[in-house]
C-alpha cells in the first residue's frame, strides 16, 4: 500500500482542489491531507474564511481524502512521514524545491496547479 500526504489550507474549496486531491490520491492507495489550523495560518499571515473544523469536515467528505490531520508548524512534515509512514509527499508546483529536503524520506512529487481557478481569485472576485 502507497501512502500520500499533502499540506495545505483548502478554504473555499473549489474544483481546482478537487482536482489536486484526485491527482494526488491516484499516486497511491490512500490520502492523508494534513489541513493548516486557524492558529497555524495566523503565523503564517494567512486568514481562511471557514474555520479549521468546517474546512475539515469539508476535507473528510471528498472520496479522494482517507484521513485529514491537523498541520501546526512548518517543522512537522518530517515527523508526519515517518509516523504514517508515507511513501510520496505531493505538493503544488508553485512550491517546487521548497520541500526537496524530504526526498530523503519520501518521493517528493509537485503537481501542476489548476487552470483558470484559486482561492485568491475567488476571494478578490468576491470583493
Amino acid at each position: 500500500m502507497k501512502t500520500v500526504i499533502t499540506y495545505g489550507t483548502f478554504d473555499l474549496l473549489h474544483w481546482g482542489h478537487i482536482e489536486l486531491l484526485k491527482r494526488a490520491r491516484a499516486l497511491g492507495d490512500y490520502l492523508i491531507v494534513a489541513l493548516s489550523t486557524d492558529e497555524f495560518n495566523r503565523i503564517k499571515h494567512k486568514e481562511a474564511f471557514h474555520s479549521y473544523e468546517h474546512r475539515k469536515l469539508i476535507l473528510e467528505a471528498i472520496r479522494y481524502v482517507d484521513k485529514v490531520i491537523p498541520e501546526e508548524n512548518w517543522e512537522q512534515k518530517v515527523n508526519d512521514v515517518e509516523k504514517y509512514h508515507v511513501d510520496i509527499f505531493v505538493m503544488g508546483s508553485d512550491w517546487e524545491g521548497e520541500f526537496d529536503f524530504l526526498k530523503g524520506y519520501c518521493e517528493v512529487i509537485y503537481l501542476s496547479r489548476t487552470e483558470g481557478i484559486s482561492t485568491t481569485q475567488i476571494k478578490d472576485d468576491l470583493k
